[in-house]
């Protein structure tokens, strides 16, 4: 299954230029997804679709697809979420399933993937969107900007979908996929996340500290 990495976006609510060179504990976001992608045994191909907005991450893939021969850099107009990704599945050529994957969620580990895509596999539906209780976001201190209401509870969209990439263009009938990995709550959008998620890497690297 290939995979697109969506990252034409901008980080005014971090206070940063670009969103996916947000440094993490002295490594870009995006360098987090792209290890993780490369790490999995179920995706093959890697498409980062960029915008004219994120300059110095086209040059920073560029410098990083010269090692690795599975990554190719896609270039939207940046006219939105939709809008670009469906340009970019259209024209990486992809066919088959799709794997969708915002590039602020530096947390995503190659088992993680490899778990959402058996799912996949097993709901014998055309899409798949993968979500988180709510309560996991206010364990951990987070106000999440979207939360769904669902089987008497409240689900939070996690930025990683499986879509059909031959009905790319059509609204595809999705598998909720809720799953209660903390990783996958800690995705980037303000600097209160990133400062959680670095005490969050700070913690599973020393898991003795304090902080």
């Amino acid at each position: 299954m290939d995979a697109i990495i969506m990252a034409g976006g901008m980080g005014k609510r971090l206070g940063r230029d670009e969103k996916p060179l947000t440094p993490l504990c002295g490594k870009p976001l995006i360098h987090y997804v792209l290890d993780a992608l490369l790490g999995s045994k179920n995706i093959g191909q890697i498409y980062v679709a960029t915008s004219p907005r994120v300059e110095k991450t086209i040059i920073w893939l560029s410098d990083f697809i010269k090692r690795h021969d599975r990554v190719r850099i896609m270039q939207t107009p940046g006219k939105g979420f939709v809008n670009d990704m469906v340009m970019a599945v259209e024209s990486a050529g992809v066919r088959g399933q799709v794997f969708i994957i915002m590039a602020d969620l530096p947390l995503v580990t190659p088992e993680l993937i490899d778990r959402i895509i058996k799912k996949y596999s097993e709901a014998n539906m055309p899409a798949l969107s993968v979500h988180m209780k709510l309560e996991a976001f206010t364990k951990l201190g987070l106000r999440p900007d979207t939360v769904f209401h669902k089987n008497n509870g409240f689900i939070v969209p996690c930025g990683i979908n499986i879509l059909d990439a031959g009905k790319i263009q059509e609204e595809q009938e999705d598998y909720n996929l809720i799953l209660e990995d903390e990783e996958l709550a800690l995705n980037v959008n303000k600097k209160e996340d990133l400062d959680v998620c670095e005490r969050y890497l700070k913690e599973k690297r020393n898991p003795f500290s304090e902080y």
